[in-house]
């Protein structure tokens, strides 16, 4: 979980309670009578970590009002969603290790594994539609819709040694940062005083509009030092296959920004190494890391995620004092710090 350490004894624990409901509405929408469907099921549980998605949920929910069973069942949805998108991503990335064990597609397959990703996707929208909420069913599947335009932008930016950081910007918006923004957006939404129907309530724009641009740039930030930990991170501490952003050909902010302001040198060694990749048993993507390590290029990418946490910070002065609202900013925090 990304909760910290000081954070407020009385919502952390209604925080785990509501978690533990969370988790037990996610194992029993995706149960299932055929058991190597349960098993693969319950190999993804493993892929559960920081429950970022949910938390966001809950606590923007918390900050502005009462949970319902409604912001329950939406955070097991969107944990869904996001799930799915990992399943995919692995296959896409031939990725063999998340959370220090087995991808789906290394243990049992590509077919599997994309099987399995539509299983989790399904599974998200008939869980959505018990609840009768055609407003938030859009708003889940159109955030859907812009990851997959996301993953389909970087898939046809990939080798693209020329990408700017408006088109990466534009990719990592899409891909990760939609999401967390409707999580909150949703969190502020469901306010609606009966779980069992009826539109999305009518909440002052500026409530929810805050607080979906807090999503949006937690999760931009997020997804920066994702991109980081795979140029600096060790596989032992981050818990996954690591480099295969570069192996890939993705170009992700601290190399685009170390062809840009790199001296020449240093860049044509870094255009060199790249076009080696996979080629060298990794001593190539090695050497990537220690060009880009020296340029100043991970250092600048840390300043731009900082300046985003900032950002996504003030956002939430529209809301009223409390542990909720402190907690989302503490939340905020501690994704400049996540090592994994």
């Amino acid at each position: 979980m990304l909760l910290v350490t000081h954070t407020d004894k009385a919502i952390a624990q209604k925080l785990d309670a509501d978690l533990a409901e969370v988790e037990r509405l996610f194992r029993a929408e995706l149960d299932s009578d055929v058991p190597c469907v349960n098993e693969l099921v319950a190999h993804v549980e493993r892929y559960r970590g920081k429950m970022l998605r949910p938390m966001l949920v809950m606590v923007c929910g918390m900050a502005t009002g009462e949970l319902t069973q409604s912001h329950r069942v939406i955070a097991a949805v969107v944990e869904m969603v996001h799930m799915a998108t990992l399943v995919h991503d692995d296959v896409l990335d031939e990725a063999k290790v998340r959370r220090k064990g087995a991808t789906i597609n290394a243990l049992r397959g590509n077919e599997s594994a994309v099987m399995l990703g539509d299983y989790l996707i399904s599974h998200a929208y008939h869980l959505c539609s018990s609840l009768n909420l055609p407003g938030v069913s859009r708003a889940i599947a159109q955030a859907t819709n812009t990851v997959c335009e996301g993953e389909l932008l970087q898939l046809a930016n990939r080798n693209n040694l020329d990408l700017d950081e408006a088109t990466y910007f534009d990719i990592i918006r899409r891909k990760t940062a939609s999401l967390c923004g409707v999580c909150c957006r949703l969190g502020v939404s469901l306010h609606v005083g009966d779980d069992d129907g009826g539109e999305v309530a009518d909440i002052p724009d500026e409530r929810a509009g805050a607080l979906f641009n807090y999503g949006e740039k937690v999760g931009t930030a997020f997804q920066i030092v994702d991109d980081l930990l795979d140029i600096t991170g060790s596989e032992d501490t981050v818990g996954k296959t690591l480099g295969r952003d570069i192996e890939k050909g993705k170009l992700t902010l601290p190399l685009i920004r170390h062809l840009q302001k790199a001296n020449p040198e240093l860049r044509t060694a870094l255009r060199g190494e790249l076009a080696l990749r996979g080629s060298t048993n990794g001593q190539s993507i090695r050497r990537v890391r220690e060009l880009i390590a020296q340029s100043g290029a991970v250092e600048s990418a840390q300043q731009r995620a900082a300046q985003l946490i900032e950002q996504a910070k003030h956002a939430l002065e529209l809301l009223h004092e409390s542990p909720a609202r402190k907690l989302l900013a503490d939340m905020a925090d501690a994704v400049l710090t996540r090592r994994f």
